[in-house]
């Protein structure tokens, strides 16, 4: 099952004709300047299935949703999603980790400096 937030859409907002580079530069992480350069490039280094591929890519593929991301942090999270599973996967398992440690601390914390309320966890246990 995809994920409508790991899906390649077309970006008719920010895009210029189809909205195929801006598509292209919003999956992958890349800036919409160097995605429209390298199609230029590609054009005029002779690569003469270029431009029936934009055009096809064009038709074919959806139009991306206004509702997709909530936030620029969000969208960034599912760009690296997308790019490396294993590495964003890891990223989050350590923020997890951070979290847990740090939340461990607190409760050291509170339970140390107040004896009232760890005689009261040591009987829930």
């Amino acid at each position: 099952m995809i994920s409508e937030r790991t899906r390649f859409y077309r970006d008719k907002v920010n895009g210029k004709i189809f909205g195929v580079c801006a598509g292209i530069a919003d999956y992958t992480g890349i800036d919409v300047l160097w995605v429209r350069l390298a199609t230029v490039g590609l054009i005029m280094l002779g690569a003469p299935f270029i431009v029936p591929a934009y055009f096809v890519v064009g038709l074919f593929a959806a139009k991306k949703p206004p509702y997709l991301y909530t936030d620029r942090q969000e969208q960034q999270f599912w760009q690296s999603v997308r790019q490396s599973p294993a590495r964003t996967t890891r990223e989050v398992r350590a923020r997890f980790r951070d979290i847990d440690r740090r939340l461990a601390e607190i409760e050291s914390y509170y339970v140390s400096n107040n004896p009232r309320l760890s005689a009261e966890i040591e009987r829930l246990r």
